[in-house]
C-alpha cells in the first residue's frame, strides 16, 4: 500500500453560528464561537490517515501556541509531521467560518504561514517525504500557486500519483493539470476551470448530496438525514479518495469510499471529527 503525501495549509478555525448568511452590508448577530481545526491540508490529511493511509503532511504552521497544538493533534490522528515546519514572525492560518441553520457555510481565509510555504518544503517534500511509485501526492491552492505546481511536477517525475483538489480555484499551468489523476472540482470550480478553457483528461466532479461524475463513471451520493455542518465534506472526500486509490482501489471502489466519508462528515460539526478514534 503507498503512502499519502498531503501539501496543503493548516488553519485553526472560528466557527460562527448564524441562522442565515448576512447580505451585504448587514451586521448579524451569531449564536456562538468555536475554535476547530481546519485547513484543507491538514483536513484531508486527518481523514486520509483515518482511512488507513501511511499520511504526511508537507506545510507550515506559525511558531505560536495555536500551531504546536495543532501539530499535537496531527500526530494523535497518525499523521506524520516531520515535513511540517514552523515559521517564526507569522502566525498559523486562520478561517472565519460561519454555518447557517441549514449547514450551509461560508468561508474566508487569512493564510499566515500557508503563504511561507517554498522552497524549503519543497525540499522536505522531496527529502521526508521521497515520494515514489504507489504513493499518492495530494495538494490544493491554499498555499502558493507556485509552490502547488512544483511539488505536482516533482511528484510525477517520481512516479507517484498526483490529485489535485482546485479549491479555492485558481488557474493552474495545462501542464501540471494534465499530470493530475484526478482533478477534483465541485459544480463551481467546473464552471470555472470550464471558463478558463481547460479541460483536464482526468476530471472528478462532486455534486453534493447528488454525488460525483468521474468521465463516464458516475457514482450516486449517500442519503443523510439530518445535515449538520457541510465545512469539511469535500476534503474528508479527497482525503479518503486518495488514501484508496494509494491502497490500489479502482475508480468506482475509490470514489464509493470517499462518498461514504464525506457523508459522515456532514453529521458532525466541524471540518474534522472532535477526537482521533482509540487504538
Amino acid at each position: 500500500m503507498g503512502r499519502v503525501v498531503v501539501l496543503g495549509s493548516v488553519n485553526v478555525d472560528l466557527h460562527l453560528q448564524v441562522e442565515r448568511h448576512p447580505r451585504g452590508g448587514e451586521t448579524l448577530l451569531a449564536g456562538g464561537l468555536e475554535r476547530r481545526f481546519g485547513g484543507k491540508g491538514g483536513n484531508q490529511a486527518v481523514a486520509a490517515a483515518a482511512a488507513g493511509a501511511g499520511t504526511v503532511l508537507v506545510g507550515a504552521v506559525g511558531d505560536d501556541d495555536a500551531g504546536r497544538e495543532y501539530l499535537r493533534r496531527l500526530e494523535a490522528f497518525g499523521v506524520d509531521v516531520s515535513a511540517a515546519r514552523a515559521v517564526d514572525g507569522t502566525p498559523t492560518g486562520t478561517a472565519v467560518i460561519c454555518v447557517d441553520a441549514g449547514g450551509e457555510n461560508t468561508i474566508v481565509v487569512a493564510p499566515g504561514a500557508n503563504h511561507r510555504v517554498g522552497a524549503e518544503d519543497l525540499a522536505a517534500l522531496d527529502a521526508a517525504a521521497a515520494l515514489g511509485p504507489g504513493d499518492v501526492l495530494l495538494a490544493q491552492l491554499e498555499l502558493p500557486l507556485e509552490v502547488v505546481a512544483e511539488g505536482a511536477r516533482r511528484a510525477a517525475a517520481r512516479g507517484a500519483r498526483v490529485v489535485l483538489n482546485l479549491a479555492p480555484y485558481a488557474a493552474l499551468p495545462a501542464d501540471v493539470l494534465e499530470l493530475a489523476d484526478p482533478v477534483v472540482v465541485n459544480e463551481h470550480e467546473a464552471a470555472l476551470l470550464e471558463a478558463d478553457g481547460q479541460h483536464p483528461w482526468s476530471l472528478l466532479v462532486t455534486l453534493g448530496a447528488d454525488g460525483s461524475r468521474w468521465g463516464d463513471l458516475v457514482v450516486p451520493g449517500r442519503r443523510v438525514e439530518h445535515v449538520v455542518d457541510t465545512t469539511g465534506a469535500g476534503d474528508s472526500f479527497c482525503g479518503v479518495l486518495a488514501a484508496r486509490l494509494a491502497a490500489g482501489d479502482d475508480r468506482r471502489a475509490a470514489v464509493e469510499a470517499a462518498t461514504a466519508a464525506a457523508a459522515v462528515t456532514v453529521q458532525h460539526e466541524g471540518a474534522q471529527p472532535p477526537r482521533p478514534r482509540p487504538s
